[in-house]
């Protein structure tokens, strides 16, 4: 990022105000997570794609992990030529990310020889170092599920004697959460290690076709990837194979009726052999493919299919109507192919030399190859690993409530990781003497007040951005994943300027459709969509996949052509429009509007 742009003036950090009734929200987080005065000479934008609620204080440890770890392998591992990563400001509840970029070509240049070196490596050696990958992941999922929790009896078994064990559970009980928290950010480690040579190599590729076709559109580029076979969409193609087994074994009414999961599945059992063959086909696919949770893998109240089935359900039922409807619910993958070949084949053509095209067939060979692990990793990252984790947070939760340091489970993501390592510290303290823990009025003071901190802060409208705007966006980056440009950045600045009826953003997934809006800002709140609506929201998540057949077209406020809902869009040719900036806030549900996905262009058409 170079000069600052002062056309465009957001607020400084140090001039964001606390908001009433939450004037300590910053006690909540740790502290090399809260604004410095150094703050305010750096660009900040808020990530809304990720974290689009108000972080739970517990939660926090997610961002850490994210962006120490995506840091550490720009700067220290592969050494990325022009960026060492990004910061990270915890502002009234809201994450906010700067950019650290290097600006000496001297430094930079220096730089690219160590980078070209070990992305070379990675590069050529990707589909061995992948399958490494997963069995280094897959390893890690069950080394989490397999921490024992301690039950601090009243007395400890009489193995810890006649094993000579030599310790007990008081010193389990710490170094259990330790380990759980440990294993969580050594994810965070993994998920770094290829993503950003994935993305690298997506640059390359697509940088090489500005240059080589300069009327070509950013949504083409991107539609050169489709077809991927990622792993994200495997629970949604199992789903559609339990649709099909329903209808086979009769049993569609069963999900087509609205029920709360339990009732579903008291009706499955109450159907007999038929029932208690479908139940037996879903629990054989559950384990993984049910740990998919509903949002970005940031939030513990974003709960997995497995422990919420009201999700996968409500899709399913779905699918069965389109089944009884005659219609297909099978992806044309097939079709996608043919399509992507054919572009990749045109733009071929129109390269002048033979050098130009191996080149051009080299960038693409290498996209497909590295593509799929662009979604992949969010299956094993941010749904299975975080699902467990989060649920093994609980049972810490319920230790802490059984000894009366909070006052529920769900209290302990009130708290931060560090306070709850002293909360456990307090436990397994006072438990071998019998005594009850000192610091029960303490914690449950704070888990009180940050309650009502926290109901106040989900009412702050947060910036988008902060601080000076720099002349040029010059991190790709920032413009494929987030939808960072200048031309973003001042719809961003003058809100009030913009038309009322009128959005604009980028052409995600083309298709042209008018539908019914209907705006959703809490992930959990999917099921609230109704059949041929358009979705309006500040992300879409691939756990959603089996809502996307209901939808004409979906709209976000964040995101650029390579994010993970112009993806997901474009792989169930769902039109699409994202990086709009307020669309859940210009558009309200009930208003008719029309989706333009190859200009990437919303109009409020009629009001609710």
């Amino acid at each position: 990022m170079n000069s600052p742009n002062n056309s465009i003036r957001f607020p400084l950090p140090s001039e964001v105000e606390t908001v009433a009734g939450a004037e300590d929200a910053d006690s909540m987080y740790p502290t090399f997570r809260r604004v410095v005065p150094e703050d305010d000479k750096r660009f900040w934008f808020y990530d809304a794609m990720h974290y689009p609620e108000v972080i739970p204080p517990f939660d926090c440890i997610v961002s850490h992990g994210v962006f120490s770890a995506l840091s550490a392998f720009a700067n220290r591992v592969f050494v990325f030529p022009n960026m060492k990563g990004l910061d990270v400001r915890i502002i009234n509840g809201r994450v906010y990310l700067s950019a650290v970029m290097i600006d000496d070509p001297k430094e930079i240049e220096e730089r690219l020889a160590i980078f070209q070196t070990r992305a070379q490596f990675y590069y050529e050696n990707w589909d061995d170092l992948y399958e490494k990958w997963k069995s280094k992941m897959t390893a890690l999922i069950h080394e989490i599920d397999e921490l024992p929790i301690p039950d601090l009896p009243e007395v400890e078994d009489e193995s810890v004697v006649l094993t000579g064990k030599g310790i007990s559970q008081s010193l389990l009980l710490n170094q259990t959460f330790n380990q759980s928290v440990d294993k969580f950010t050594q994810m965070w480690h993994y998920h770094m290690e290829m993503i950003l040579l994935g993305y690298g190599a997506y640059l390359t590729f697509f940088q090489f076709c500005r240059q080589a076709f300069p009327e070509i559109s950013d949504q083409t580029i991107a539609s050169m990837t489709r077809g991927v076979d990622a792993l994200i969409f495997k629970p949604d193609l199992e789903l559609r194979k339990l649709a099909k087994l329903s209808v086979e074994l009769g049993l569609a009414d069963v999900f087509l009726q609205e029920a709360a999961p339990e009732v579903v599945m008291q009706r499955l059992h109450d159907a007999g052999e038929p029932g208690k063959k479908w139940i037996a086909a879903m629990d054989a696919v559950r384990e993984p493919w049910f740990h998919l949770n509903t949002g970005e893998g940031t939030y513990h109240h974003h709960r997995s299919w497995n422990e919420d089935l009201s999700v996968p359900f409500s899709g399913m039922a779905n699918y069965i109507k389109q089944l009884q409807a005659g219609e297909s619910i099978d992806r044309n993958i097939d079709e996608i192919h043919a399509e992507r070949a054919t572009i990749i084949n045109e733009h071929r053509e129109l390269l002048p030399t033979d050098d130009d095209k191996a080149a051009y067939d080299q960038l693409v060979a290498l996209v497909h190859r590295v593509f799929p692990f662009v979604e992949d990793h969010k299956f094993y990252c941010e749904h299975w690993l975080t699902s467990r984790f989060f649920g093994k947070v609980r049972r810490f939760g319920d230790i802490l409530t059984r000894f009366g340091i909070i006052k529920e489970s769900e209290d302990i993501f009130m708290l931060n990781h560090f306070e709850v390592a002293e909360a456990l510290s307090d436990v397994s303290a006072a438990w071998p003497t019998g005594l009850p823990p000192i610091g029960c009025a303490h914690w449950q003071s704070i888990v009180q007040k940050r309650k009502a901190m926290f109901e106040k802060l989900k009412g702050w409208s947060a910036p988008p951005a902060l601080g000076s705007v720099p002349e040029n966006i010059e991190d790709p980056l920032l413009l494929m994943l987030y939808g960072i440009t200048p031309e973003s950045l001042q719809v961003w600045g003058m809100p009030d300027e913009q038309s009322d009826t009128v959005l604009r953003g980028f052409a995600a997934s083309a298709g042209l459709v008018e539908g019914i809006a209907r705006v959703i800002t809490d992930a959990n709140d999917i099921g609230q969509v109704r059949d041929g609506e358009v979705l309006v929201c500040p992300v879409t998540s691939p756990s959603w996949a089996s809502v996307f057949g209901k939808l004409k077209a979906a709209v976000t406020d964040i995101g650029g052509t390579m994010s993970h809902a112009a993806i997901v869009a474009r792989e169930f040719s769902l039109p699409s429009v994202v990086g709009t900036g307020y669309a859940t806030t210009k558009i309200k549900t009930g208003q008719r509007i029309r989706v333009d996905g190859h200009n990437g262009v919303v109009t409020i058409l009629e009001e609710a």
